[in-house]
């Protein structure tokens, strides 16, 4: 089934808000939990492997974020943004996986140009890569990931994946003076690193063929429940 067909007079699924989406899976269309995997998967991925610097990490706790978010669909009330329920889920998720390691992570890879699967389809060219050299990318990527955790997510949700400051505030648990702190503290690491030379489009990039793998495997975890 095409999930973004309707009938004519109809908007497109993908055009819904989340609280019809969500009303319908309910209802019993599973399938249709798909467009909310695609609408959330390069913020949440973002935001995971900002937290776990682990590619492979990152994506498991997206599946499980999604597993978590579906099996609770109905304890959801809507008294909070459901965007922000949903990247709550996947915060508490990175922090359990964190709390579990007996080693520290560190950077073996960039997202870049190895997004962990050697999938050369997943090697896109952006605006980004286009308008800097490949040795400014890795530099730039390596510098936002050796941030330390606490500045590191609070400026990719905050300056990559655009996430307002109340919404960051919520999802975080951290008042808006500690966002702002936090936020310039990451920016000023930044300036010394990088010369205040930084972009959003390229940066921890969820390519299509990532995006198509979790949508699929999330979807068949849904419709064997």
């Amino acid at each position: 089934m095409d999930l973004t067909t309707n009938h004519p007079e109809q908007p497109l699924v993908s055009d819904l808000p989340d609280s019809d989406i969500i009303a319908r899976v309910i209802m019993g269309e599973k399938n249709l939990f798909a467009v909310i995997v695609r609408r959330y998967n390069q913020r949440l991925y973002r935001i995971a492997y900002s937290m776990v610097n682990n590619d492979a990490e990152a994506e498991d706790i997206l599946q499980v974020t999604y597993i978590k978010a579906y099996e609770n669909l109905r304890q959801f009330e809507f008294k909070a943004g459901f965007a922000t329920w949903l990247t709550r889920i996947l915060i508490n998720e990175s922090l359990f996986r964190i709390k579990k390691r007996t080693h520290p992570v560190t950077i073996t890879d960039t997202m870049m140009d190895n997004p962990g699967h050697g999938n050369s389809e997943e090697k896109v060219k952006t605006p980004f890569s286009s308008a800097v050299n490949h040795e400014l990318k890795i530099v730039l990527e390596e510098a936002i990931l050796n941030l330390p955790e606490k500045y590191r997510t609070v400026f990719v949700m905050r300056e990559i994946e655009g996430m307002n400051i109340v919404e960051t505030c919520e999802c975080l648990e951290l008042t808006e003076s500690n966002v702002k702190v936090r936020l310039n503290r990451a920016k000023a690491m930044l300036r010394i690193a990088l010369f205040e030379i930084y972009k959003k489009d390229d940066i921890m990039h969820f390519y299509l063929t990532r995006c198509n793998r979790v949508v699929e495997q999330v979807m068949r975890c849904i419709n064997v429940a």
